[in-house]
């Protein structure tokens, strides 16, 4: 086979069309809506996330990815106060906007408080990231009626009463906006100890594809992130055998960080995610692709 030939010295490549006029090609009268240019696509510069449970870890973690943006954030906490707060210094300290803001969100009126302190601070709401609750193991036969209820109340109840506060804010301001729940492979694959929890996780995703039907035409998306399995501080001393099994079975052979988990949300919220509402974003290394045997 022959080979093309090289193109000469003066040769250039044709230009391209600029931003506005590729959209004006991908658009149309019944869907105007515009592409935004690509390198603004993940800036969040004049808009307002909350992010639940962002006192440590995962919330900590996302709730910093989105300052980082340039969002301005509401980190808020239930028990993590001295963390929460440690948090909004830090994002103060490299000219941040955040605010730390407390609440048991399985209340209907500490969930609106939650809403209301944040447009109190920051004039209004964009995102939310339903990342609060509970990870805690009881064998079935075992659990009592107590365990199951605060499980399915701190990861379900909880992003109900907040899915509905932000959406009710967001449509009175106008604008529409965007919501994140962050749910678990266990939702689809649930483990042993965790029926509680599985069974959360999994009304979670579907708690999302409804009010993703249900909001969309007052332009609010509503997306689910379900995360893998997300290293922390010890746990390869408190859980070696878990983790030993998580890396011989995850095809990208690492647990996730905060970070991985974070960006997804990152995404789901930007404008580059527009037309995707009511998914399911299995951040997990792999896991759930993996051979089964």
């Amino acid at each position: 086979m022959r080979e093309a030939p090289l193109p000469s010295a003066s040769w250039r490549p044709p230009a391209c069309p600029r931003a506005e006029n590729r959209s004006s090609v991908m658009t149309s009268p019944t869907h105007p809506a515009l592409a935004p240019p690509v390198n603004g696509l993940f800036d969040f510069s004049g808009r307002v996330a909350v992010v639940t449970g962002a006192g440590t870890g995962l919330g900590a973690g996302i709730a910093r990815r989105f300052s980082e943006a340039g969002a301005a954030v509401a980190v808020h906490y239930h028990t993590s106060a001295p963390g929460a707060e440690a948090l909004v210094r830090a994002v103060q300290a490299c000219g941040g906007k955040a605010v730390a803001i407390g609440g048991d969100l399985t209340r209907k009126a500490e969930a609106e408080r939650l809403l209301l302190r944040t447009v109190e601070a920051f004039g209004r709401v964009d995102i939310l990231i339903n990342n609060s609750g509970l990870y805690p193991e009881s064998d079935l036969l075992t659990m009592s009626e107590a365990g199951w209820d605060a499980v399915l109340e701190g990861n379900l109840r909880s992003v109900f009463l907040c899915t509905q506060a932000a959406a009710q804010r967001m449509i009175a301001q106008g604008g529409g906006g965007a919501i994140v729940s962050i749910a678990s492979i266990e939702g689809a694959n649930p483990t042993p100890g965790h029926s509680h929890y599985g069974a959360a996780k999994a009304a979670v995703i579907a708690h999302a594809r409804a009010a993703a039907q249900e909001l969309a035409s007052h332009g609010i998306r509503v997306n689910v992130v379900s995360p893998g399995l997300i290293w922390r501080k010890g746990i390869e001393e408190a859980w070696p055998e878990g983790v030993r099994r998580w890396h011989a079975r995850a095809p990208l052979e690492r647990m996730g960080t905060p970070e991985d988990v974070a960006d997804a949300c990152l995404f789901l919220a930007s404008s580059g995610a527009r037309w995707i509402t009511g998914a399911n974003l299995v951040v997990d290394g792999g896991v759930l692709a993996a051979k089964a045997f």
